[in-house]
């Protein structure tokens, strides 16, 4: 889907910014992973328990005073394991944090990445810690020339932060593109930042988020804007805007 002004957008993009976890890596699968391998949870209800009520969790306690990002992951799970009943050490709730900077990219997301670091500038906003994010990178077949984590802005999106030193680094000529309509989707659409979502999981938009398109995977996306490139070499002389 996209909407009238996607196009003229997309030719003055010269920079991407993208959210991380859960546009690129698979957090999803990543974080059940980790409640499976480390904390023996294998029962499928009482795992899609206890991930909801993480989620939930870990929103809360990033919406409070800054604090890094493997503490909240530590202590949304500690909270959660104590609540519903599940066995959970600090050293296991420790090793759920650590486990982010293994987590799995989505299978288009390096052929994605590659194809399109060769018209634009890329760059990831994260509410990670800087370490964790490191590790990530390993995964991708690109060098992004801009990173900005939580641990460098002190804060976690949805707050402005983040985009504030995204646009600091893509001016006028940017798009970010991400999953989370609730992290990144609203906040994009407050600061006047054209947004493109990645509509991984198939979601209906209830929020005040205005994506300029919506792809349901990277690849998408990349298809996209390689028809708009060949559009415009294609193009008679005087007819491209």
């Amino acid at each position: 889907m996209t909407t009238p002004d996607y196009q003229a957008v997309l030719r003055r993009t010269t920079a991407l910014t993208f959210d991380c976890y859960g546009t690129l890596i698979d957090w999803e699968t990543g974080l059940r992973r980790a409640f499976r391998d480390i904390l023996g949870m294998t029962d499928g209800a009482r795992l899609q328990a206890v991930f909801d009520a993480y989620l939930a969790a870990e929103a809360r306690i990033e919406a409070g005073p800054y604090q890094a990002y493997r503490r909240v992951v530590a202590l949304a799970v500690s909270e959660v394991a104590s609540a519903l009943g599940v066995a959970c050490t600090s050293a296991q709730s420790e090793d759920v944090a650590d486990s982010v900077g293994d987590w799995p990219a989505f299978a288009d997301t390096g052929d994605a990445l590659t194809r399109l670091s060769t018209r634009f500038r890329l760059g990831i906003l994260s509410n990670v810690d800087r370490d964790l994010l490191a590790r990530t990178l390993q995964r991708f077949p690109v060098t992004f020339d801009f990173l900005a984590t939580a641990a460098d802005v002190k804060s976690y999106k949805p707050g402005e932060a983040h985009f504030r030193a995204g646009r600091n680094f893509t001016g006028d000529a940017g798009l970010h593109l991400a999953q989370s309509l609730y992290h990144d989707g609203v906040p994009t659409r407050q600061l006047g930042i054209p947004f493109v979502w990645i509509n991984r999981r198939g979601e209906t938009n209830a929020t005040q988020a205005a994506p300029l398109a919506s792809f349901f995977d990277l690849a998408g996306f990349a298809r996209s804007v390689e028809g708009e490139m060949r559009a415009e070499c294609c193009a008679p002389r005087g007819t491209r805007t």
